[in-house]
């Protein structure tokens, strides 16, 4: 029987995790994606995600297949978005997904972020925001798959991204 766990990240999580960001970097910038790149996401961001007790894991047969940080204080980006959010209420966002390489094609993110959905519905939340770059295909799919709805757009200093919501 499948047996995933999703989980708050540890520190000995760390290699596994670095090495799911290092492997969709080199994807990206093999497909001349610009979302992604050496400086962005790292090691650094997974510990300031862990100092912020943000950082989770989804965890297969005792490894970790995919990794992101969920949030529940918000993200000022979507402060001003250009069009419109589904709701004006309290949300959970996912940022830095990623899956490894391993586990792709395996319904993985899918996974994630369905597990991300429970723990939000959980803690009484009933919005999940979420954004991407343009041509980062793979998460637009995973997106529209689980349901999201276009809202518009957030601008971030290294350009804008394509913002949606699922009501859970």
């Amino acid at each position: 029987m499948e047996r995933y766990i999703f989980r708050r990240a540890v520190a000995t999580d760390l290699p596994a995790i670095e090495k799911i960001l290092k492997d969709a970097v080199a994807r990206m910038l093999a497909e001349g994606k610009q979302q992604w790149n050496e400086s962005y996401p790292t090691a650094v961001h997974v510990l300031a995600d862990m100092a912020r007790d943000v950082a989770f894991v989804l965890e297969f047969q005792g490894e970790v297949v995919a990794y992101g940080a969920v949030v529940f204080d918000g993200e000022p980006a979507y402060d001003d978005l250009d069009g419109e959010w589904l709701s004006d209420q309290k949300y959970v966002v996912v940022h830095r997904v990623a899956v490894s390489q391993k586990a792709q094609g395996n319904g993985v993110g899918a996974r994630f972020m369905k597990s991300v959905e429970y723990y939000a519905a959980e803690k009484g939340i009933g919005s999940f925001r979420i954004d991407t770059n343009f041509d980062n295909f793979a998460m637009l799919r995973l997106i529209e798959k689980c349901g999201f709805a276009y809202c518009g757009e957030v601008s971030y200093e290294r350009g804008k991204r394509k913002a949606f919501e699922k009501l859970i």
